[in-house]
């Protein structure tokens, strides 16, 4: 349906298809209302749940200050759907295009938007996995059960992996009075995100606030009780902590085996797509009725060299999606690219830490404000002479300053002198990322307390 006014026909009576109940979808969908289309929407999703906001999960969620029944997400229009919730996609048929649902339906559109998001990475061993008091976080019935557990008290938790996620899951913990214990196998929380610079001060916080952080350790085992309870975890340097309640935080895995075979360049890092979120097929060659948006989306970007961003965070996944929706509905003139600066927050243990741009991607930081010492400072990341990222600590009004700085490929590091510029950010020093070129996936990641998943940005350059 393009040109010879099948786009009008496409807006009266055409059918869309929404794969992914998620905020990537709904606003997707919402928009597509917005701007006229008239014809049928049907949206497909996993759980038995309307589209709800995740973040919370982590946070007041698991503080018991919300019940997860309580994080649907707001409406901003009227979208007269066709759920088909709790029933998950099996299959993509482009040549006929229909989607294959798990319970034998198909479902035929002229449009289809794939939305699916991450899932959380699950423990390795499946027996060890499935032990009473083994969890993972990520989707509403995680986080009751994880409360519920929570709430019962128990004598230690032990979080594996000290990612943001699992960061804040330690702070959950701190905050209720549980004991907890974080095993980490790089060097310092929040290293693969924010480098070893910033990683250092996440660290402080953490054993602050009376985290037991065990850092460059994986846990090679967990054990149960004879009644099928997990009751400790073995670690790589021979040590055992004894614990009641395990969260596996390794990460995410995006939602893609469900195109397996289908032809669209789908894989474990996500589906490709052009500026304009049209999907590319495994030739390499972009479809005109397909789409992608959210975290499971992996689309190039013109501020950092048209590198593939996957990029896992809320307002990535809201930007996208009305971009994706727009296009759907517009002959090619009128599309528009989809190009928003990275942005990501999290909140634990007191402090606000906001980040924006790809820190990921730098090889220097400055301290340009504050003092890491201090747990309050902004952190400015540099990549081949430019300003490429910016992290702030409970200094988040510099934010909106550092974005205007990437977005016009400002020098870095930058040429003023601030008026909170301590000795430590005179100069520039390395940032000390993990070294890329280690493998870290595969094999590895059955013992590991961390996954380069962990990531909020993940670079991969063009044509790997």
């Amino acid at each position: 349906m393009s040109g010879d006014g099948s786009l009008d026909r496409l807006r009266r009576e055409g059918r869309i298809v929404v794969v992914g109940a998620s905020l990537a979808g709904l606003r997707a969908a919402e928009t597509l209302r917005e701007e006229g289309f008239a014809g049928s929407l049907t949206m497909i999703g996993d759980e038995p749940y309307e589209p709800y906001d995740r973040p919370p999960l982590s946070k007041q969620v698991l503080l018991g200050k919300a019940t997860a029944d309580l994080t649907d997400l707001p409406r901003r229009w009227a979208i007269d759907a066709h759920w088909r919730l709790g029933v998950p996609a099996v299959g993509l048929d482009m040549a006929a295009r229909r989607v294959r649902l798990a319970d034998g339906d198909e479902v035929e559109y002229d449009r289809l938007l794939i939305a699916t998001g991450v899932r959380a990475r699950p423990w390795p061993r499946q027996d060890e996995a499935e032990l009473d008091g083994v969890f993972v976080l990520r989707g509403r019935d995680d986080a009751i059960a994880l409360e519920r557990s929570l709430a019962q008290g128990p004598r230690r938790v032990l979080v594996i992996g000290a990612g943001f996620t699992g960061s804040e899951i330690a702070s959950a913990c701190r905050e209720r009075g549980i004991a907890v214990t974080v095993a980490e196998r790089a060097s310092a929380p929040l290293v693969g995100a924010l480098g070893g610079v910033v990683g250092e001060v996440a660290a402080e916080l953490h054993r602050e606030h009376g985290v037991d952080l065990r850092c460059g350790v994986m846990v090679t085992s967990l054990e149960g009780d004879s009644a099928g309870r997990v009751r400790a975890a073995h670690l790589s340097d021979g040590n055992t902590v004894e614990t009641d309640v395990v969260i596996v935080s390794l990460g995410a895995m995006r939602n893609t085996e469900w195109l397996a075979g289908s032809g669209l360049g789908a894989g474990p890092r996500g589906i490709a797509c052009d500026a304009g979120c049209r999907a590319f097929d495994i030739r390499g060659i972009v479809t005109d009725d397909i789409y992608v948006a959210g975290d499971v989306a992996r689309s190039p970007h013109p501020l950092f060299g048209y590198q593939f961003l996957s990029l896992e965070h809320w307002g990535n996944a809201v930007a996208q999606a009305e971009t994706a929706a727009h296009n759907m509905m517009s002959e090619s003139t009128e599309r528009r690219p989809h190009i928003w600066v990275p942005a990501f927050w999290s909140s634990q243990f007191g402090v606000n830490i906001k980040s924006v741009g790809v820190p990921s991607m730098g090889t220097e930081i400055l301290i340009a404000q504050g003092a890491r010492s201090e747990h309050r400072f902004t952190g400015v990341y540099g990549y081949q002479g430019r300003v490429i990222g910016a992290v702030t600590f409970d200094q988040s009004k510099w934010l909106q300053f550092y974005q205007q700085l990437i977005e016009t490929t400002a020098p870095f590091p930058p040429p003023f002198p601030t008026v909170d510029r301590r000795s430590e950010g005179q100069h520039p020093m390395p940032a000390d990322f993990p070294d890329p070129s280690v493998p870290t996936h595969g094999p590895t990641v059955t013992l590991s307390g961390y996954s380069p998943a962990d990531r909020r940005m993940t670079f991969t350059p063009a044509g790997h």
